[in-house]
């Protein structure tokens, strides 16, 4: 696995008064490879001095000029980093301790440190703890209580104070420009441009409380073919494995971030849309020594998802969550379009084999292929 370090920072609070304080609140870590750190430094150093001269990159230094926040987005996303983020909608959260600070946080820690350990066993996590970051620093005491260091794993994880950091800096725009995409009081007609903007760095968006409701889609959303029960049998399996699974080894990271790109895409309106395997794999090779291969992807991210229950609609424009059934019909009629002239392939080798033996040698006779000969004659 790269080595890498992280930048995070945080938007919004614990009020619950949700027409003055807003409905979210946001964690964002930007990911940086190690050794790519100095020159995202210098980029972003030119990008701090053309926008903000001496101060630092702010989101709240640009607020609602949300002209200016695209012309500094489209900047910034030419540099070489990764965000992964946690999005809580506050509104959802049921229970009276949520509404004590001390709760809401101890919740919020147990999270992030959750969903960042498992991705990266082994991360440098840098955070601002001054001004109002009461979060980030009740989150560097939850790690250094809570983080068990071994010989063999995580012994890498560790949080460190950061304020002068331009990765820091990344990391509150982020942050804030998340909460104007999120929160119902800084949502705008400029949000699905800045959603747009920010989707091809997102490695990972988690949004808690995990309760998708299929009816929660708009009415035009609602396409012809729609299925209500596949689509929720879907997401219930996704978000079961994603729960289940606690990421120990690479071939478990690359599934687990797999589906929670599934995930996103399919919440940001692309429930109808395919999303490459190219793509996909962009994503997926952002902490990984060697680069996944197509197959590789195929073989060991895909495919023992699907052994293990996982519904993935796929087809020649890529992979997406099912929703209809007509999402399900091509998945297999892509299978058959494969299985079945490689299943002919083998019968034409089996009655050469048997034309130029006599019948004397049948080549799936073997125990191994003995299932395989049951399929064949079946077809047949």
């Amino acid at each position: 696995m790269k080595q890498v370090v992280a930048f995070a920072d945080e938007f919004g609070n614990n009020s619950f008064d949700f027409n003055g304080q807003g409905s979210h609140f946001i964690i964002a870590s930007v990911i940086i490879n190690k050794d790519e750190l100095e020159t995202v430094n210098k980029q972003l150093e030119n990008i701090r001095r053309f926008f903000f001269q001496t101060g630092e990159i702010k989101s709240s230094k640009v607020k609602h000029n949300h002209k200016r926040r695209i012309l500094i987005l489209n900047e910034l996303t030419k540099i070489k980093f990764s965000v992964y983020a946690v999005v809580v909608d506050k509104r959802k959260l049921f229970g009276e301790g949520f509404q004590y600070k001390k709760s809401f946080y101890k919740y919020l820690n147990g999270i992030l440190y959750k969903e960042l350990y498992r991705t990266f066993p082994q991360l440098e996590l840098k955070v601002d703890e001054h001004g109002g970051n009461d979060f980030m620093r009740s989150f560097k005491k939850y790690v250094e209580k809570n983080h068990i260091r071994s010989l063999f794993s995580g012994s890498e994880f560790y949080v460190q104070k950061s304020h002068n950091e331009l990765g820091v800096q990344l990391a509150d725009f982020i942050a804030g420009t998340l909460g104007y995409i999120f929160d119902e009081l800084k949502k705008s007609d400029k949000s699905e441009k800045f959603s747009e903007l920010l989707e091809p760095k997102l490695i990972s968006l988690n949004q808690f409380p995990k309760q998708f409701d299929p009816k929660e889609l708009n009415e035009n959303d609602l396409f012809t073919g729609y299925d209500e029960t596949i689509s929720t049998l879907s997401i219930n399996r996704v978000n079961d494995f994603i729960d289940k699974t606690t990421g120990n080894n690479q071939d478990d990271r690359d599934r687990l971030n797999f589906l929670k790109l599934l995930l996103l895409f399919h919440q940001s309106n692309h429930h109808k849309k395919y999303t490459t395997a190219h793509e996909f794999m962009n994503h997926l090779n952002v902490n990984r020594d060697k680069s996944l291969t197509k197959e590789q992807f195929g073989s060991k991210v895909v495919g023992p998802l699907r052994d293990k229950g996982i519904l993935i609609a796929s087809s020649r424009d890529g992979y997406k969550i099912p929703t209809t059934a007509m999402d399900m019909k091509k998945f297999i009629n892509h299978g058959k379009s494969i299985i079945l002239p490689m299943l002919r392939r083998i019968e034409e080798c089996r009655n050469a084999i048997l034309l130029a033996t006599t019948n004397e040698y049948d080549i799936l006779d073997e125990n191994e292929f003995k299932k395989l000969k049951n399929i064949i004659e079946y077809v047949r």
